[in-house]
């Protein structure tokens, strides 16, 4: 199975028990809400440009950038070089930060 059809099963699997969770009461439904939110999240791939785009518009040297991602300062080079792309969690965190902003992060 790949990468991308594990992961959508992975995502599946969560909002599925996120949703049995709320049917037993167990969490509210903004948690709920929450959830499905982080599930459905865009995960397409951004260009090394993109990316660098993103890390100039947040005013951030890529020290900064990588820490507030979690990831290596060698990630966000090779990111921006077009050396590596980034997947999961780094590909979810860039497309949110691409949608809402850096400050979704520092919150």
């Amino acid at each position: 199975m790949a990468t991308t059809e594990s992961g959508s099963r992975l995502l599946h699997e969560v909002r599925e028990t996120a949703h049995d969770l709320r049917s037993a009461g167990l969490i509210s439904k903004r948690r709920l809400d929450e959830y499905d939110v982080l599930c459905r999240a865009d995960d397409s791939q951004l260009p090394a440009l993109d990316i660098r785009q993103l890390r100039l518009q947040a005013q951030m040297s890529q020290a900064v950038f990588a820490a507030v991602l979690n990831v290596s300062v060698s990630s966000v080079q090779k990111w921006e070089s077009g050396e590596k792309k980034p997947y999961g969690a780094s590909l979810k965190l860039l497309n949110l930060v691409k949608r809402k902003g850096i400050e979704v992060l520092l919150c």
